[in-house]
């Protein structure tokens, strides 16, 4: 049974903890605030890009011309699997979540006998990841230094993939990040940018005519739009992360303080049975005299 020293320093040090917790919680609320806004603020944009591409998409796809970025080198055999997770921890499920959907396609894809790359893009999904693929490891891209997620992050990213891509390092790539829907939810995501992929287009039988042509416009938009997707992601990811450590950190501050009453309890029990034990010393040596 611990003493009443031992007791004293636990409840003193789980609330520091709860202090510590608290405050992260208030920090993370407050980033929060700014990179849903800026996440959403991204959504129109990205939706409008890819609504006006895939009428594009639709007419240049059969095209002699057509962009590779768009048809794809024709082949399926090796996969870029572009990882994007958090430089910090203390996020919840934010991480693992998203490296468990990535690993998962990894698998699948090797156990199909295709060649699997990886692209990290933060710290925490490389850490996970390198113990059961670290020789699938072909990049690293560190944020760490990153305070806020800006556009040219997202086309420093988009351009390495696709210079890989021109170098035929790859046939096809995919982006793994979580998507921002409460504190309480994020979604892990997968969605493919490389060769491109768009839903059918709301209206096809409106005609344009294209100058210059659809495929030499395609070839122009595709680069900003691999790069649209993943600032979009790393938005998302964004958002994501910080409401993961708000309702993490939240979780710690309640649970810190459950302990706190536990240890009070048993330090009161504790305390009050060694004053019990002294009386009754007392009144033993008292009738012994």
């Amino acid at each position: 049974m611990p003493s009443l020293k031992d007791l004293k320093n636990r409840i003193a040090s789980v609330k520091s903890t709860r202090k510590i917790t608290k405050a992260m919680q208030m920090v993370a609320a407050a980033k929060l605030r700014r990179a849903q806004e800026a996440a959403e603020n991204a959504r129109p944009y990205a939706a409008q890009m890819e609504k006006v591409m895939s009428g594009l998409a639709a007419s240049a796809t059969g095209a002699a011309n057509a962009p590779k970025l768009l048809v794809g080198t024709g082949a399926d055999k090796v996969h870029l699997l572009v990882v994007m997770t958090a430089e910090r921890g203390l996020c919840g499920g934010f991480n693992s979540s998203i490296v468990r959907l990535a690993r998962h396609k990894a698998q699948d894809l090797i156990a199909e006998g295709k060649t699997v790359k990886i692209l990290t893009v933060g710290r925490k999904g490389r850490e996970q990841l390198k113990r059961d693929f670290a020789d699938h490891f072909v990049g690293h891209v560190d944020l760490s230094e990153v305070k806020r997620i800006r556009y040219g992050n997202a086309r420093d990213i988009s351009q390495d993939i696709i210079a890989r891509f021109e170098k035929g390092e790859f046939d096809v790539a995919t982006i793994f990040f979580s998507r921002f829907k409460s504190v309480i939810s994020q979604e892990p995501t997968a969605q493919q940018i490389i060769p491109a992929v768009f839903d059918e287009p709301e209206d096809s039988s409106t005609m344009y005519d294209y100058e210059p042509t659809e495929g030499e416009i395609m070839a122009e938009l595709l680069p900003r739009g691999v790069a649209t997707q993943i600032f979009a992601a790393l938005l998302e990811n964004g958002a994501s992360e910080q409401g993961a450590r708000m309702s993490a950190m939240d979780n710690a501050t309640r649970n810190a303080g459950d302990m706190i009453d536990k240890l009070n309890l048993e330090y009161n029990r504790s305390r009050q049975a060694a004053i019990t034990k002294e009386l009754i010393e007392i009144i033993s040596g008292a009738e012994a005299l």
